[in-house]
């Protein structure tokens, strides 16, 4: 079993790896930037296809949910299929989902399609960063990490952005066929020069805890992105109810995997502090990200009457320097630690947070492009760097069962993010309006909105005070003994 070992990494050694970052992150961009990328066309969608906005809600519903069922699942793929197959199988799915999408003639294959592109990014996020932590060892991997992290945090942020130019001098099926020859040049670049580079296992497939997953995620995120609707309220059944079996669902799924020799998804990963620290803090920072991204256009279109458009150019500067700064981060983190990075990061994440909840009706365009460009450099500054030092102190054997977890959050994490900032901005709209002894004018809307978002920013302030405090106890961890010794056998 040792010769076998020592044969991979002497393997791994010899592997070009730049050729491999490369096709998986032309293939990660494009599935991650889609869930992004419709959300702005939904009014169109829905004048052109005849459907109501709730209905169209499944489309950005449904690839959460998909992704968020999947991804646990994929911590027992990957261990059952070579990642050649597992990427190719995922950027097939993706490619046959957009094709799809584009040329539907009705809501109901849309939607098909929409669930199949999720379907390929469900899978390939996993084995994309499975992929990285066996390429790269722990003193080179913030590098690596901060790539993708360029992938993760750009894609999304310039989402809204690229759609709204496109959908500017096109209708919205180019959202689609203009990322077709980007998903088929993945699978071209993918299949020359994509390997193995995990070792398949094969462990027993156990059939409830798919179940027990696929009900406990599935119904937390479809509970809570059903709360983000205006039309539902958290004691609505669509809410509450898929939110209760989730729950048991989850609960049962621990207990069962805990007690298993072989889980599907290795719970045991928290027994490493550093990676129950990389949870909470990724958690927190996933939940303000997402909620601050869906509060800003918000603001921008429902309070300073800015166009689609130009609200989504009010966000781009910091999505481009998001994507700038993350694979410096990863650079500074194999050299100073996560320290250096994530407590300065916090430390500006609650300074934004602070200043979000003094915006004004005289607040100037200006203003909100600088607050948007320091807070997606303080993600940056927080999210890789805690994620490596996590999974960096995770056996090789737990890589899958690790990155699983962080995914299957991040996911839950934004779901959850949007539907509570969502509520909480909606009731303090309407604690505002019960205020008024007549119908709202214009300008009372205006305010009524912007009382909504600020006490909305002020819940996601406290979540940057818990952020602060969690960083702080953030220290830099080592490769594991198993590790030390399997690396010391190949020199």
């Amino acid at each position: 079993m040792k010769s076998t070992a020592t044969t991979q990494q002497q393997d791994l050694q010899n592997i070009k790896k730049l050729p491999i970052l490369i096709s998986l992150i032309i293939g990660a961009f494009f599935s991650i930037l889609n869930e992004t990328l419709l959300n702005i066309a939904l009014p169109k969608l829905e004048v052109a296809l005849g459907v109501s906005a709730s209905t169209l809600q499944w489309l950005a519903t449904g690839y959460m949910l998909v992704v968020g069922v999947l991804i646990p699942v994929s911590a027992l793929l990957v261990q059952w299929f070579t990642t050649r197959q597992m990427f190719l199988g995922a950027m097939v799915l993706f490619t046959a989902g957009t094709l799809l999408c584009g040329i539907a003639p009705s809501f109901e294959l849309l939607l098909v399609g929409r669930l199949l592109q999720a379907s390929g990014a469900g899978l390939m996020l996993p084995v994309m960063m499975n992929t990285i932590l066996v390429l790269y060892p722990p003193e080179t991997r913030g590098a690596a990490m901060g790539t993708i992290g360029l992938v993760i945090m750009f894609a999304p942020a310039i989402g809204p952005t690229l759609s709204g130019l496109i959908l500017q001098v096109a209708e919205w099926r180019w959202l689609f066929f203009l990322v077709l020859p980007f998903a088929v040049m993945s699978i071209i670049v993918s299949f020359i020069y994509l390997k193995n580079v995990t070792t398949i296992t094969k462990p027993k497939v156990d059939v409830l805890s798919i179940l027990l997953s696929t009900l406990g995620f599935g119904g937390i995120v479809f509970g809570f992105s059903s709360a983000g609707k205006a039309e539902t309220t958290w004691a609505s059944m669509e809410v509450y109810l898929p939110l209760v079996v989730g729950g048991v669902s989850i609960l049962l799924f621990v207990i069962r995997q805990l007690k298993s020799n072989e889980p599907m998804l290795d719970f045991r990963v928290f027994k490493y502090p550093m990676f129950t620290l990389t949870t909470l803090m990724l958690i927190i920072a996933m939940m303000t990200m997402f909620s601050t991204m869906l509060l800003l256009p918000f603001l921008m279109q429902g309070v300073f009457l800015m166009t689609t458009f130009a609200a989504g150019l009010v966000l781009l500067p910091g999505g481009l320097l998001n994507g700038l700064v993350s694979p410096l981060t990863g650079r500074l983190f194999d050299k100073f630690g996560p320290r250096a990075l994530v407590i300065p990061g916090s430390t500006l994440l609650l300074i934004i947070m602070w200043l979000f909840t003094r915006i004004n009706l005289q607040t100037t365009t200006a203003t909100l492009v600088v607050l948007h460009i320091l807070l997606m450099i303080a993600i940056a500054m927080i999210m890789m760097p805690t994620q490596t030092n996590g999974l960096n102190q995770l056996p090789q054997r737990l890589y899958p069962h690790g990155t699983a977890v962080l995914n299957t959050l991040q996911q839950i994490s934004g779901a959850i993010g949007v539907a509570l900032f969502i509520s909480i901005m909606t009731s303090g709209q309407q604690s505002y309006f019960m205020t008024l002894t007549a119908e709202p004018t214009t300008e009372q809307m205006a305010e009524g909105l912007l009382s909504g978002i600020h006490r909305a920013f002020v819940v996601g302030l406290g979540f940057a005070v818990v952020a602060l405090v969690i960083s702080l106890f953030t220290k830099r961890t080592k490769a594991p003994v198993e590790q030390i010794v399997m690396s010391s056998t190949t020199s």
